[in-house]
């Protein structure tokens, strides 16, 4: 993950460690927060660990009030490649909102496309092959879309006809992290 250092802990006996070191704790008071982070080091030093002082902060996150009516809420932040923020839903009320970030899927974009340029001499269905592995990875850990404007390089009649004869992935949501 672009920079993330993941610590291995050597497992020895019965003690088996689970594999995730990143973690969101949240809390509804901010003095909570500050008592746990407090705890939390301490807690870690006495198994000579410590917490990553460049990546452990406090955010604030609280639902905004239901009387304001314009733009997202207070703070969002970036998550393993996620950004989270407050969005209004349909009838109005907020909602944690989940969308890829925005640096992530801008470098996806450009490897992509340089991938294309690299490899537009090979035949179709090769390079249908391929992208179609690149499309169902970025679906499995992400599966967040959104509509981008393209230039008009390629019509719709011969972009229909591309995709009946190399059709591509279908996204679908692999992992509900958020409940019901």
């Amino acid at each position: 993950m672009s920079g993330d250092v993941h610590v291995r802990f050597c497992e020895s006996g019965e003690v088996r460690l689970l594999p995730a070191t990143h973690l969101i704790i949240c809390f509804e008071l901010r003095e909570d927060a500050e008592r746990l982070m407090d705890v939390l080091g301490k807690r870690l030093a006495r198994f000579a660990l410590a917490l990553e002082p460049t990546k452990t902060r406090l955010v604030p996150f609280s639902r905004p009030p239901p009387a304001e009516t314009r733009g997202s809420g207070p703070g969002a932040f970036d998550f393993l490649g996620f950004t989270l923020f407050w969005r209004r839903t349909r009838r109005g009320g907020w909602h944690v909102g989940c969308k890829t970030r925005y640096a992530r899927l801008r470098r996806a974009i450009e490897a992509v496309y340089d991938w294309c340029r690299r490899h537009r001499h090979e035949p179709v269905g090769v390079q249908h092959a391929a992208l179609t592995r690149r499309l169902r990875g970025h679906f499995q850990y992400f599966a967040v879309l959104c509509r981008r404007s393209q230039k008009k390089r390629l019509t719709w009649p011969r972009f229909v006809d591309l995709l009946r004869d190399f059709p591509l992935p279908v996204s679908r949501v692999y992992v509900r992290i958020w409940g019901t």
